[in-house]
């Protein structure tokens, strides 16, 4: 049975962010994962982990310069140092989270991608994870919700994942963004499953609660599970209401949040 965490940068909005991971645990989840921790101090993150009983499962590397629109660094010519700084900072933070595993974000092409780039940073990221046993990620990103995004399909994903042949470093299916994309969401489960580490789900087109409509979850998480996948299952969807009027999903997608 698939493991599902609460993102807690689109659940629990309701309240301070540090004051979800009560709202989480509360809720019955039994792991969380967020955007960003870095305007927080880690020790205060990690003193809710250690009182709730919770696992940080993903977080992502510093993304650049995030409210002016910049959206990952990873791929962006020049900004190498930064990149290598942020990847610094951001296992010295899964170290102090016992977190296992960190998203990479590309960028965006207008603000000068290269492939080369990507593959090199990669390659560093993953290399200097690899001392500290975190898996780097990297996610095909829809171009409805984000324009412009670097890396669209889980073909292109695998294709850099195989040519940095770096054993930690996975592809982190986004379930939302592979319909919005591509679609086959069935098919790609098997598929590409060897290299998946972490899903993520929210229902199509406005990216909110699960259900058995646009996607049929109930099908979906059986196909992860069949896989045999032991991972997380990230809850990045929007509610439409508050958070907790929306959790009557997991009963009618036969799962259960804990």
């Amino acid at each position: 049975m698939p493991r599902f965490a609460a993102n807690l940068s689109m659940l629990f909005t309701e309240v301070p962010f540090l004051d979800r991971f009560e709202a989480a645990a509360k809720a019955g989840f039994k792991g969380v994962e967020f955007l960003f921790p870095y305007a927080f101090d880690v020790d205060d993150i990690r003193a809710r982990l250690d009182q709730l009983g919770l696992k940080v499962v993903l977080f992502n590397l510093p993304p650049g310069h995030w409210d002016e629109g910049e959206r990952g660094i990873t791929a962006l010519k020049g900004r190498e140092d930064e990149f290598a700084a942020g990847v610094d900072l951001a296992l010295r933070y899964a170290e102090a989270l016992g977190c296992p595993r960190v998203h990479a974000m590309a960028g965006l092409d207008a603000h000068g991608t290269d492939r080369d780039v990507y593959l090199k940073n990669l390659t560093l990221a993953a290399e200097w994870a690899r001392g500290d046993d975190v898996d780097i990620l990297i996610e095909p990103i829809n171009t409805f919700d984000m324009p412009g995004y670097f890396l669209t399909t889980t073909e292109a994903a695998r294709d850099v994942i195989r040519e940095v042949g770096a054993a930690n470093l996975g592809l982190q299916f986004d379930l939302y963004h592979r319909h919005r994309m591509q679609g086959g969401v069935l098919e790609a489960i098997a598929e590409f499953a060897p290299i998946a580490r972490h899903y993520q789900c929210a229902n199509p087109p406005d990216r909110s609660e699960p259900a058995v409509d646009s996607l049929d979850y109930r099908r979906i998480f059986e196909a992860i599970d069949s896989t045999g996948f032991t991972g997380w299952i990230g809850c990045e969807y929007k509610p439409r209401g508050t958070t907790l009027e929306g959790l009557e999903w997991p009963g009618r997608c036969g799962v259960v949040l804990g």
